[in-house]
């Protein structure tokens, strides 16, 4: 504990209130240096997030004290620490919905968004919150997270399943979200607070839009109805039915007085927005209608659908008036530019596309997502969109030169893969872009890329003197490459589908592939052949893990089972069943008697592999487990898993040490020689580099 945290638990409660509501006080009588050394202070910082009666929201209001009266006025007001102040107070809004839930996390976040900042305070502050840590955590070795000064103010997080829409009120204070939990939620866009949440659909709330007025949304559902809302007091004024499938998209004309849905049903409707009745119903598509947009005049509609065209329609008559062909897959989104000269559509055919309303001609096509494009948004001077993709990539692009304006670093998709080399100074990570890459432990940052593979990298494996990599592949092939080179030198067939893991014997003299097909398998490194295969799992083998002696294999699989091998004789010697759901990962404990699995029914196990009994199940995780690695001494372990964490246990108690929170799935983890050194990938393709401290 500081010296601060010790006088501060020696004060009364009133006392306490005090010193942190300090700032305030600091602030109104003009006192500039002494505000700022306080918010640059780890101690207090620390100590106002974990106080009961403030938190972390009220730590970040503080930071909004710098554009006080009394300070601009103080010849000592400094402009370059205004903008330290605005970086620590961007960094804290970035981690304010990881904090609300677990304060231990503080030192990990901001070492995570800081760390590359050369500002002195900041360093500073930074080593103060490394040096009051005494329990094991994680500390990031680079700044994995996003850092503050960017786009991304904060996160929202209270719906307990995926968001399907956001619509935005006209002050652009508050915003909808829409959810597959089957509700909407209004949120306060300035504190992050979730203000009122509206129950009423039976599934999945797939669209929502704002009545101009603002007091009012329509909502469209799976459960083939559009509801209309009362914004201020959350309740539900009126149910449109009339579709036959999920309503994908609903639009309000500008008097706000009648509204258009689309449906997976192939029609568009118009209601009136007073009566519920429903005035028309369009026709012409061919497959579901997926977006749905109004001209600024009210006159035409404009739809996107699964039949890969767009066609704008008149409002008054009906009649399809023009039909845009060009995209090869769905079009998944569209918008209009303000002038409603243009649309611009996204499509599953990894494009976008910029059109002319009033000629129909295709005038410019985005290319560069490497996945299906599913969302759209134009800034408000119509000169640039921002485009998501089924990659987990946000993309911006220049409306006029078609220049993708935003830069991307790593891998362009989920990282699946990690192995380290034996000196522990580099790391191999390969990826669902088909690549593999060489990364410097100690700077962070990539050295090579393999190419040649024609699929997804799904797993690789070094050889024990470092020159060679392993990898496996979605084309159902294994690769071998010379790690200083690049090259690939051998590649193997056999498997009938995906190969999904890899391991080498001791000697490595072998190499043991597992495989979609059901099957794992064992090849002569040297000449590639298939010398024996495995079978007897009922379903895809997904992980694969090697006894010290290299006799025996572990094997993971779909089925929910994992097996143990004998590798000379092919004999499945042991079963153990446990998960209730497909097993993801499997680790051996150092004294080569347990073994950790993990699982996607969101738990580890830790077996007896003599016994095949289940001795412990480790709880705690809210989403599936996808890696598993041995930590430290070999009495702890470093899990991963979709719900964006990475959770430190305790081998022998199963008690949960401690939690980094990334800013996506964690699908890998691998840690490095020193035991220590920890390596995980993420779904949006970024490789974070950490350090156990305390352990």
């Amino acid at each position: 504990m500081s010296s601060f945290a010790e006088k501060l638990a020696q004060l009364s409660l009133s006392d306490q209130r005090t010193i942190l509501i300090d700032p305030r006080v600091k602030a109104k009588i003009g006192k500039w240096k002494l505000l700022y050394k306080r918010l640059t202070d780890f101690d207090f910082i620390n100590a106002k997030v974990n106080h009961s009666d403030f938190g972390v929201q009220s730590l970040i209001e503080d930071y909004d004290l710098i554009n006080d009266s009394e300070l601009l006025n103080n010849p000592e007001y400094n402009s370059e620490q205004v903008k330290t102040l605005k970086l620590i107070q961007g960094a804290l809004r970035l981690s304010a919905h990881i904090l609300v839930k677990d304060k231990m996390q503080l030192a990990g976040q901001l070492w995570g968004r800081m760390q590359h900042f050369a500002i002195p305070e900041i360093k500073a502050m930074l080593e103060v919150a490394k040096q009051q840590q005494i329990f094991p955590w994680l500390r990031p070795l680079t700044s994995n997270l996003i850092s503050p000064g960017g786009s991304l103010l904060f996160t929202l997080t209270s719906h307990s399943s995926y968001v399907t829409a956001v619509a935005l009120t006209s002050n652009g204070k508050q915003v909808i979200s829409a959810s597959g939990d089957k509700t909407l939620k209004f949120w306060n866009l300035e504190t992050g607070e979730d203000e009122r949440t509206f129950h009423g659909h039976s599934r999945s709330v797939k669209a929502v839009a704002l009545t101009p007025n603002g007091k009012q949304m329509i909502s469209g559902s799976w459960d083939r109805t559009l509801k209309l809302w009362n914004l201020e007091t959350g309740q539900h004024e009126r149910t449109f039915q009339g579709h036959s499938d999920t309503v994908t998209a609903v639009a309000l004309t500008p008097d706000g007085k009648r509204v258009i849905s689309g449906s997976w049903d192939r029609t568009l409707k118009l209601w009136n927005l007073e009566t519920g009745q429903h005035e028309r119903t369009f026709h012409g598509h061919s497959n579901w209608v997926t977006a749905v947009a109004l001209t600024p005049d009210g006159q035409q509609v404009i739809s996107a659908s699964a039949d890969n065209t767009l066609k704008v329609w008149n409002l008054q008559t009906g009649q399809n008036e023009r039909t845009f062909h060009g995209h090869s897959g769905s079009v998944n989104a569209l918008a209009l530019t303000p002038d409603g000269k243009q649309v611009i559509s996204a499509s599953a055919d990894n494009t976008l596309k910029v059109w002319n309303l009033e000629t129909g001609e295709d005038e410019r096509t985005f290319h560069s997502h490497s996945g299906s494009v599913n969302a759209l948004a134009l800034t408000p001077d119509g000169k640039q969109v921002i485009s998501s993709s089924s990659n987990n990539l946000l993309k911006l692009w220049n409306l006029e030169t078609g220049e993708d304006e935003h830069i991307f670093y790593g891998h362009s998709d989920l990282v699946y893969a990690l192995a380290l080399t034996p000196d522990g100074k580099q790391v191999i990570s390969g990826s669902f872009d088909k690549t593999l890459k060489l990364w410097s432990l100690e700077t962070g940052q990539d050295e090579r890329t393999f190419h040649g593979h024609s699929e997804r990298v799904t797993a690789v494996a070094l050889t024990s003197n470092g020159q060679q990599v392993i990898s496996a592949s979605g084309d159902n092939t294994l690769k071998l490459w010379n790690l200083q080179t690049g090259k690939d030198e051998r590649t193997f067939h056999g498997h009938s589908n995906w190969v999904t893991a890899v391991a080498l014997t001791p000697d490595d003299q072998q190499v043991i592939s597992a495989s979609g097909d059901n099957t794992l398998k064992l090849w002569n490194l040297q000449t590639g052949k298939d010398e024996r295969t495995f079978q007897h799992h009922s379903n895809w083998v997904t992980a694969i893990a090697l006894t010290p002696d290299g006799k025996q294999m572990i094997s993971a699989s779909v089925d929910n089972t994992l097996k143990l091998w004998n590798l000379q004789t092919g004999e499945d010697e042991q079963t153990f069943h446990g998960h209730s759901n497909w097993v993801t990962a499997v680790a051996l404990a150092s004294n080569g008697k347990q073994m950790i699995s993990a699982s996607v029914d969101n738990t580890l196990k830790l077996w007896n592999l003599q016994t095949g009994k289940d001795e412990r199940t480790f709880h705690g995780h809210g989403d599936r487990v996808t890696a598993v690695a041995l930590v430290s001494n070999g009495k702890q372990m470093i899990s991963a898993s979709v719900d964006n964490t990475l959770k430190l246990w305790n081998l022998q108690t199963g008690e949960e040490i401690a939690t980094f929170t990334g800013e996506a799935p964690f699908i890998c983890c691998a840690v490095a020689a020193d035991r220590v050194t920890i390596v995980a990938g993420e779904s949006s393709g970024r490789v974070h580099f950490l350090r156990l401290e305390n352990v």
